[in-house]
């Protein structure tokens, strides 16, 4: 089908375009933009009063298949990103079984090509089963469609395997996405260490589990000089370590959360246990770095660190509650919300979302077709968006099989009203 957009706001951060545009889309690609030729479209789209932007780049969303389809199903959550205007993301290794075998990855991006929603982009398991002993076949997960390799939130490797599994990687120039966490330190905490946690009694993960973690990654880059991704860093000592590495030339880039960007340790409340995340949420001098470190480019993109749970895990005490939330559908939200209140200009903050975390995968995987821009020859990946719309975050209004969020009864600004992907309207 052909379509034509008119009348919208084109923001498109990998050009700095902020203008009404008219967009034409043929055959999956975008064909046009403010063209002067002639183009006969079978739909017309008017988005007078709206923003077209490009697809979001989430960079990190569970989507539950296989292992725990009683959590979410690969359509539920891939529906929920369509309706948060996410257009491409990526999957962590954690599912169950792990994907550390080509036939399972194979498996899941031919369930998602059937799906024909968004584009799914899998990591692969560095190590087999997750467990940190044995690496994996990353040259054929890489073949089976693996864009990096990670151990998704099982803290640091022993530092012998994690020297060989850098080693690896950059032999054959694949990038290692690691969460900084030294494991003896985290793995027992269930908030952040700090005045906070003590006087509910919550056992801490002090921030010196991120900060160890990093100096060891980082001595060990130094040496063989892979690329290192940084999921989800949490605190302003981490942050400017990271900024450190960036100085000294290290191929090193990191993403945050979208709930560290907004909440910290003391929303827990009255043990909600809809806010234990892993990692945890901090203190505010931390949630105050981490948008210096948006702002300065120390950090270079935003995910929703989405992770479907189920009423059996959260609504328990919050020390026995599994950590995670729900966010690919209120990703763009947020990420607006924290612009308007930091007066951080519109294209820098789909930045984040968008083009960003694009060249972050694209890195690793040089094949990756385009996405997170708007640009002639690229698949027209989009979504309109009325930013002006506020909508309440509850489990009426959220697609995703699981509503559990610390944002549950917000008013967010910001609704998506259409999402297309390859040219197709998947969403509205």
């Amino acid at each position: 089908m052909k379509l034509r957009i008119i009348n919208g706001r084109l923001l498109n951060p990998a050009t700095k375009q902020d203008e009404v545009a008219v967009i034409d889309i043929a055959a999956g690609r975008i064909v046009g933009i403010n063209s002067t030729e002639d183009f006969s479209a079978d739909q017309v789209i008017d988005a007078a009063g709206k923003v077209i932007i490009p697809g979001l780049v989430d960079l990190s969303v569970r989507l539950r298949e296989p292992g725990n389809e009683h959590r979410a199903t690969l359509e539920t959550e891939m529906y929920a990103a369509l309706a948060g205007g996410v257009t491409s993301l990526v999957l962590p290794p954690d599912t169950d079984p792990s994907l550390d075998e080509p036939g399972l990855v194979e498996m899941l991006k031919h369930r998602a090509r059937q799906l024909n929603q968004a584009n799914l982009y899998p990591l692969g398991a560095m190590t087999v089963g997750l467990k940190g002993e044995v690496l994996t076949e990353m040259a054929e997960l890489t073949e089976a469609g693996c864009v990096a390799f990670s151990q998704a939130n099982k803290g640091l490797l022993n530092l012998a395997t994690l020297n060989r599994a850098m080693l690896y990687a950059k032999t054959f120039d694949y990038t290692l996405w690691i969460q900084p966490s030294e494991t003896d330190l985290a793995s027992s905490g269930v908030a952040a260490s700090g005045a906070f946690a003590s006087r509910l009694g919550l056992s801490g993960i002090p921030v010196q589990a991120e900060t160890i973690a990093l100096h060891a990654l980082f001595e060990l880059q130094r040496s063989n000089k892979v690329r290192l991704h940084l999921c989800r860093v949490t605190s302003a000592e981490g942050i400017e370590l990271v900024r450190q590495a960036k100085a000294r030339g290290l191929p090193v880039t990191c993403d945050v959360s979208i709930n560290h960007l907004h909440l910290t340790d003391t929303d827990i409340g009255f043990f909600d246990s809809n806010y234990r995340l892993y990692p945890p949420l901090r203190s505010q001098r931390d949630r105050e770095a981490i948008t210096q470190g948006l702002l300065d480019g120390t950090i270079d993109a935003i995910c929703s660190d989405h992770t479907p749970m189920d009423d059996e895990e959260k609504l328990l005490p919050f020390a026995q509650a599994e950590a995670g939330a729900v966010g690919v559908e209120i990703l763009l939200s947020l990420v607006y919300k924290w612009a308007q209140e930091h007066k951080v200009p519109l294209l820098d903050a789909l930045a984040k979302i968008t083009l960003n975390p694009y060249q972050i995968l694209k890195a690793g995987a040089p094949a990756l077709p385009p996405c997170g821009q708007i640009a002639v020859g690229a698949p027209a990946d989009l979504a309109i968006v009325d930013l002006g719309e506020y909508w309440q975050v509850n489990r009426q209004t959220l697609v995703s099989q699981s509503a559990h969020t610390p944002f549950s009864g917000y008013e967010v600004p910001a609704k998506v009203k259409m999402t297309i992907v390859g040219g197709r309207i998947a969403w509205e």
